[in-house]
């Protein structure tokens, strides 16, 4: 089988994992229907990807990191704008675009379940999780200046907005009615970085 015959049918399948995620709970699509869906045969989903469930997170995570990718496009601030200003600008819109995403989040969760249980899907998820953190921290470079910010630390700030976005998505998913709007969110979460910066210093 030639070199682009495997890339054809890896992308068929990766395509096909994520039409079905949008319409079928994780654990209930077969490696048939990807076969089936893809034009391939199940021989290819081990060529690939070692197993139906290694598939499914990859098209998981390659869904949400093109997702991550168009939040950071619409997420605009203005010139001059500090790292707070960046942090809520960014959560805002990620609740606002959660409806797009929502299918691939209720499998993301349903991936993790399966994770604990398997060393080799939960180092697939750490990969993932760890690329997030490269994009995000980069953003963060490329928005407030490479100067701004240490690599490390870039990489830390990412990881709590990873942290953050994860926990109100999770939220969102048990109880939609029981989360702040973005709106909400963002004069709340304002008026807090207000109260924490420090205040002119009381004469004696």
């Amino acid at each position: 089988m030639s070199t682009s015959t495997h890339d054809t049918h890896r992308t068929r399948l990766l395509r096909a994992a994520q039409t079905l995620l949008r319409e079928r709970d994780y654990d209930n699509i077969t490696a048939r229907e990807l076969v089936a869906a893809s034009n391939t045969n199940l021989g290819s989903i081990g060529y690939h990807f070692g197993s139906k469930e290694a598939l499914l997170n990859e098209a998981i995570g390659l869904a949400l990191e093109e997702w991550a990718e168009a939040v950071g496009r619409a997420t605009r601030s203005d010139p001059g704008a500090g790292l707070p200003e960046l942090m809520l600008n960014s959560l805002r819109v990620a609740l606002d675009e959660y409806d797009s995403i929502r299918p691939y989040h209720r499998a993301f969760i349903e991936a993790l379940a399966r994770s604990a249980r398997s060393p080799a899907l939960r180092q697939q998820l750490a990969a993932h999780y760890d690329r997030q953190r490269d994009r995000l921290a980069g953003w963060l470079g490329d928005s407030l200046g490479d100067d701004a910010l240490a690599p490390h630390e870039a990489r830390h700030i990412a990881s709590l907005m990873l942290g953050t976005v994860d926990g109100l998505f999770i939220q969102s998913f048990i109880d939609a009615d029981d989360v702040p709007t973005s709106s909400e969110l963002a004069g709340a979460g304002g008026n807090a970085f207000a109260a924490a910066r420090p205040g002119p210093v009381p004469r004696p």
